[in-house]
Formats: C-alpha cells, structure tokens, sequence
C-alpha cells in the first residue's frame, strides 16, 4: 500500500524513492540472519520499517552459527541481510563468494577505518578491546601495557578471558594479522599456561568484580551496559584501554552485509543504507547497547571513550581468518 501524500511529505528520501520503485510489492519484507544483540538489531528493525514501510523479520543466533549457517545454505539461503558482532563471520561468508557488492552510497557514509577494503559488506557498529581489572587491588602502573605482556609468566593465574567466544577469537584474528601466525601461536601457548576460562565476557568481568581474578580481557560496553543498571557485577571494576595501535587496543567491527541470492536486494540496500545512516547510528548513541557508533558524523554515546581517543591498530577486517585462529586455538588447547 503506498503511502498517503500526507505521510510522504515528511518521509526521508530514501523512503520516498523506494515507495516510487514500480516493484515493490505491498508486503515486501526482509528476513535479516541477526547475530547482533537482539534488543539493537530490533531497534532498528522497528527504526527502519517505521520510516520505509518495508518489513523486516529477524532472526537471531551467534556469529559463526549464522556465518557457517549461510555458506551451508549457499544460494538457496533465505536470509536477505548478515548482521554480526564481529567481522570474521563476515569474512568468512565473503570468501565463499556470498554477498552481493554495498550501494556505493552505503559505503560513503561510513569511513574506511570502518569497512572491509572490498565493499562486499559495511560496519554497522563497533566495540573496544580492554582489560577489565580489580580496581581494588591492581593500580595502574601494574596494568600490562600490552596484550602480549599477558604471556609473561608474571601473570600466570592471574587473568581471564572466553576463548570459545567469537568475542575473544575476533580479538585473536586481530593479534594473527597484526603479529603473525607464529607470535600467535606462542602467544596462545602461553595463554594456556596463564589464564582461567569462563564462558562469556560478562562471566569474566564478574569474576573480576567479585575478587576471584585480577583482571580479564573483553569488549567494553559489557560494563557500561553493568553500569547502566544497577552496577552490581562492575563496582569494583574499572577499563584499562591499551592504546598505541596495541593489539589489546584492536576495535572489533560489527557488519551488515548484503546475500547475493537476495530477492530482495533493493530492499536490503535500503536497510543497510538506514542502519549506517543517521537513523541508525541515533540508535547506537541513545540506546543502551553501549556499542560505537561507526557512521561518519556520527555520536557516539556520551559515556564511551571516543572511538578516535583509542588509537586502535589498522587492522583489515576483510582478512580476519576465523578458520585459522581455531585452528591455533585448537591447537593450543584452548578450545
């Protein structure tokens, strides 16, 4: 059904041009393969369809579930839109030759730190490596001042982390890009030797809070989403950014992508267009999902250290292997 003219002159451009499409059919809708947190991606779901008009059905699970879920499917996939928390599900689905090139117009609203250098998907939202500590007991001059000081037999039991999470293994693709398969390799050894697993970021931290280890690595905004609420598992928390292009400083890149076998591929160009777009990044800045907002001009939410103020490595997130940093992990008994 097509808007009513009243309707159409508050809508956005973009609305309007997809509502002018002569083949747009009145229940035209997409299904989005969501791995983002669930409460965001229905934000902008809910975001978009008020604004277009176009519906949008998701369906939520993890990173590389969905990633694998969808070079299984190949062709006959039914999803129409990729979103991840991390890029090497991305990349993954990339490299077996499945989404369709982002409209040029998508790309240009997000910088390139911000996309993979092939235009085959685009960030839709960021998160930041730190060492979440007891403040309680480590001071700042004792904090590793790299990611890789926490090989260092000094720290052995000491630090935590959730190596079977897609989490962590983005944040180690990052260290095997940036240092190489065999300082991976040693790294990971040694991180056998050193750490304690838990199952999840906000386990870790936790475990932090609650006294039980000194410190853990994780993504940010597991405590700032803490602190929002009542602070209970952050209190005796406080970040350690490690800064200067530190692998520990590596920013993990959330995707959107777009399936080549979409029926709907205008349709989901519009969506990634929104979701990159001011609507979109809006969402990131006022909700509480704590996530960056990557979109150019875009605000972040006012708690976050700035995404510039991170002095993150450059890192290529079309080349983040999945496959291999299992494998090393795997192969160092991690996992």
């Amino acid at each position: 059904m097509r808007y009513a003219l009243s309707a159409l002159a508050g809508a956005t451009a973009l609305a309007v041009s997809l509502l002018a499409a002569p083949a747009m059919a009145e229940d035209a809708g997409i299904v989005v393969y969501n791995a983002q947190h669930e409460s965001l991606a229905k934000e902008w779901a809910e975001g978009f369809t008020k604004e277009t008009g176009i519906k949008v059905t998701l369906r939520n699970g993890g990173d590389s579930d969905f990633s694998n879920q969808i070079v299984a499917e190949g062709a006959a996939s039914p999803a129409d839109v990729f979103l991840t928390e991390n890029s090497p599900a991305m990349a993954l689905v990339e490299a077996a030759g499945l989404f369709a090139p982002v409209d040029a117009d998508t790309l240009a609203q997000v910088p390139q730190e911000y996309q993979p250098t092939t235009g085959k998907w685009v960030g839709v939202a960021a998160r930041s490596t730190v060492f979440a500590y007891d403040k309680t007991k480590l001071k700042e001059d004792q904090l590793p001042k790299s990611l890789l000081e926490l090989a260092d037999p000094s720290w052995k039991g000491r630090w935590a982390a959730s190596p079977s999470g897609a989490d962590f293994q983005a944040i180690v693709s990052a260290l095997l890009q940036l240092k190489g398969e065999a300082a991976t390799a040693d790294w990971l050894k040694a991180m056998k030797t050193n750490f304690t697993a838990y199952k999840g970021n906000s386990t870790v931290m936790k475990a932090v809070n609650a006294g039980e280890i000194e410190g853990g690595v994780i993504y940010h905004y597991y405590y700032f989403g803490d602190q929002a609420k009542t602070g209970e598992n952050s209190k005796n928390v406080a970040m350690h950014y490690f800064k200067n292009q530190d692998p520990g400083a590596f920013v993990s890149i959330s995707g959107g992508g777009v399936l080549a076998s979409s029926k709907h591929q205008k349709e989901a160009q519009a969506f990634l267009k929104w979701v990159t777009g001011k609507g979109g990044q809006e969402v990131l800045k006022d909700g509480t999902s704590f996530e960056y907002a990557v979109g150019k001009g875009a605000d972040s939410n006012s708690k976050l250290t700035p995404l510039a103020d991170l002095q993150a490595p450059k890192v290529d997130p079309a080349t983040l292997n999945s496959k291999k940093v299992t494998d090393l992990m795997t192969a160092a008994g991690l996992l």
